[in-house]
């Protein structure tokens, strides 16, 4: 071999080598190089891609099942410097982090404000991080041009509290609320516009006098938005008005004006029953308004929850419950409704497994003090359903703060001694992003005993007291709106020539129960005033009017209570008072007087109000016009005699070494009508109706030293003129002793 040829061929072969030995040292860094920048590229772009729509519904639903910790893993969106709450990939959002709403309806207005802390800390130790609430417009507006926003109607000091115990808020601002109270939330005095505004409508009355509400109220709460660092999240435009209309056109001019408070930021939503028909005329598609869901307790979510889909842009249609029913509402009459503690908890369950948001409607009911109590009807206005004073709706968080029940939390069944219920806040506590707190005890509650009342006036005593500027005079009867009064009551007075024999009383038209009496002129037995029958708006009939022998016309008073609005459905515009013509024997009664009677409501003192300070003064009851029971009438008779619209005055101490706690004051064995402590109005009673027999007094209504209770009842009181406070709710008076009714 050619010795420089073998160098030659030496060199060229190990120079090969090196040269290959360099491309693969060089290709292995090129590798390892663009390894490195993959892996840190996927890091980077990581929330990103997990900001992507989920491939299909089946991996969107297996993302229900996974526990709370690994989804928060999968799910991450760019950190952000600023507070934000927003709706990404059908989830909630809150600071770039799935959020769960775990919510529930607790309204200011009924709960005293010394109160709402207490409710609030109880319903974060039930699982809540949410508290949702209406806002009434007649609680602000009692009368036009008239705001209110102080004590109970404090709406931002309730809106900052919230804030401070770290809970979130969604805030239904109407205009309309249902919610069981009167007139749904509108003001009444909308009802004496002429002509007639359109509510829940296109009609240019209407709006104005909303956009005029809105102009106040919205930039009042404006800075309490999330993204301006406070604590409300959504503001729900109307409730409810696939139940209701199918006006676009308003609800679309609600969204611009909220916008135009609210900037485009916030998140609007509207609530509807979990039907496709509702959800078509009550969401606002194409404006960017959450369409969020309602349905029964004992309904499928998950099939509802995918038809709410449809009605939310893709991407932005998180499950959610916004009316999640934990009880249910009861009317005069009916049998305390009741749901049962296991079934609720169940049927919670199943939205919060597959990570569904829910409101608890309600968390804490609480009261409806005042006239502020609504009404439903059945087939026909006529058929007419006040509330109860009580809106304990059998929620987890009583009607006076009790949690020691078995929706609230697990307890022990007697009956079944190794069962547990499967209480509320044990299924939010398995959600929860952070341990519940302690529950609370429930507040001390004392029974301070009997209280002795005396009669201190008849009503009809009281009328010579009134000054004639204050009486409406017109031809025809009046409605109760149209003479400037919103609650209370309207006597209505006129005369009528008897004929030998009876005579028959019609009114076709009274909302909502009229108490008739007659009476001679003063000189004639003394002017004595005779009850001869009671017409109601529910079974109206006409009644028998016994010939009272006058030497002239006979009067007749008719003395009509507003027992509260229609607050849903197609009959809420709800006036009161004689809404027809008045007939005796087939003749129109003519030349009416209208005398109002409007007492304390719950946020305003009626520029007008003789009455409930009079009877608090222990007037000396005059003899003059004593009220009696007339026999033989044909509407049917009360039980013994009917004492008369009255008022009752009593007395009860509480020694300064003692604390001042809640109580109860049972009315059973007395009539109808209405209570005050300390000039509160504790609202209406009604026992022999049922079935609500107490009625709840919080604590700070009362004071050390003397109390005064002032009762006005309608028909008989309670024969030894007693009435006890109790430390206990009861609801099972009524003519049946009524029982309770489980859903």
């Amino acid at each position: 071999m050619n010795r420089s040829k073998s160098l030659a061929a030496a060199t060229e072969s190990t120079s090969k080598s090196i040269s290959t030995m360099a491309r693969k040292r060089s290709s292995k860094w090129k590798l390892i190089f663009f390894v490195l920048l993959f892996v840190l590229a996927f890091v980077s772009f990581l929330p990103v891609f997990a900001s992507l729509p989920s491939v299909s519904s089946h991996s969107h639903d297996l993302h229900f099942h996974l526990p709370r910790h690994q989804r928060e893993r999968q799910h991450r969106r760019p950190k952000i410097d600023v507070r934000k709450f927003e709706i990404a990939e059908d989830m909630f959002w809150k600071d770039g982090k799935p959020f769960q709403i775990i919510g529930g309806d607790l309204h200011y207005f009924r709960v005293l404000p010394e109160y709402w802390e207490d409710r609030l800390l109880r319903a974060k130790a039930l699982g809540l991080n949410t508290i949702q609430t209406y806002i009434p417009w007649n609680l602000h507006e009692p009368e036009a041009g008239k705001l209110v926003f102080e004590g109970i109607a404090d709406l931002v000091s309730f809106l900052k509290l919230c804030q401070k115990l770290d809970l979130l808020v969604m805030l239904r601002a109407g205009p309309y609320i249902c919610g069981e109270w009167d007139l749904g939330g509108f003001p009444a005095w909308l009802l004496s516009i002429h002509p007639d505004v359109r509510l829940r409508s296109s009609d240019p009355a209407y709006l104005q006098k909303v956009e005029g509400w809105w102009g106040v109220l919205l930039p009042k709460v404006a800075p309490l938005l999330y993204g301006n660092g406070g604590p409300i999240i959504m503001v729900q435009i109307e409730n409810e008005f696939g139940s209701y209309g199918d006006d676009k056109a308003y609800l679309i001019h609600l969204v611009k004006l909220a916008r135009g408070h609210f900037g485009e930021d916030i998140i609007l939503y509207t609530t509807d029953g979990g039907s496709r028909e509702t959800l078509e005329k009550g969401t606002i598609q194409g404006h960017g308004v959450f369409a969020a869901v309602d349905f029964t307790t004992g309904d499928n979510p998950w099939p509802i929850f995918k038809l709410q889909k449809e009605f939310n842009s893709p991407g932005k249609s998180p499950p959610l419950s916004s009316e999640f029913y934990t009880g249910w509402l009861t009317h005069w009459s009916e049998e305390m409704a009741r749901t049962n503690a296991d079934f609720t908890a169940a049927a919670l369950e199943k939205i919060m497994l597959r990570n569904g948001s829910v409101v608890l409607y309600m968390a804490h009911g609480g009261t409806n003090f005042g006239f502020y109590n609504g009404a439903n009807t059945g087939v026909d206005e006529s058929d007419y359903k006040p509330d109860l004073t009580s809106y304990d709706y059998d929620a987890p968080i009583t009607e006076s703060g009790d949690v020691e029940n078995a929706k609230f939390k697990e307890c022990f069944s007697v009956l079944h001694l190794s069962h547990y219920w499967k209480a509320i806040r044990r299924v939010l506590g398995k959600y929860s992003s952070v341990s519940l707190p302690l529950v609370p005890p429930n507040n001390k509650k004392t029974g301070y005993g009997s209280i002795q009342l005396k009669r201190t006036a008849f009503l009809f005593d009281l009328l010579d007291e009134i000054d004639s500027a204050h009486i409406v005079e017109a031809e025809n009867p009046t409605a109760m709106e149209y003479l400037n009064q919103m609650f209370g009551f309207v006597l209505y007075v006129s005369e009528y020539a008897a004929k030998t024999g009876r005579s028959k009383l019609v009114i076709p038209k009274v909302h909502d129960r009229a108490q008739v009496f007659i009476s001679c002129s003063p000189e004639v037995n003394g002017g004595q005033v005779s009850y001869v029958g009671t017409i109601e708006r529910w079974s109206n009939q006409a009644i028998g009017l016994p010939n009272a022998k006058c030497v002239s016309n006979t009067s007749l008073f008719i003395l009509v209570e507003n027992m509260g609005r229609v607050n849903y459905g197609a009959y809420i515009f709800d006036r009161k008072g004689i809404l027809s013509s008045v007939y005796v024997d087939g003749r129109v009664l003519k030349r009416w007087k209208m005398i109002s009677i409007p007492f304390h409501n719950l946020n305003e003192v009626p520029k007008f109000n003789p009455v409930i300070q009079n009877a608090s003064e222990l007037r000396k009851v005059s003899t003059r016009k004593k009220l009696e029971h007339q026999s033989g009438h044909a509407f049917p008779k009360a039980e013994g005699d009917l004492e008369g619209p009255s008022f009752y005055t009593g007395h009860f101490s509480i020694d300064i070494t003692t604390e001042v706690t809640d109580t109860y004051i049972s009315l059973r064995g007395w009539g109808k009508g209405i209570a005050f402590i300390n000039e509160f109005n504790i609202g209406r009673y009604w026992p022999t109706s049922g079935p609500q027999c107490n009625l709840y007094v919080p604590a700070p209504i009362l004071r050390h030293g003397e109390n005064v209770l002032v009762i006005f009842e309608l028909e008989s009181p309670n024969p030894k003129l007693l009435v006890e406070s109790v430390d206990k709710p009861d609801f099972t008076c009524g003519p049946r002793q009524a029982s309770v009714h489980q859903l």
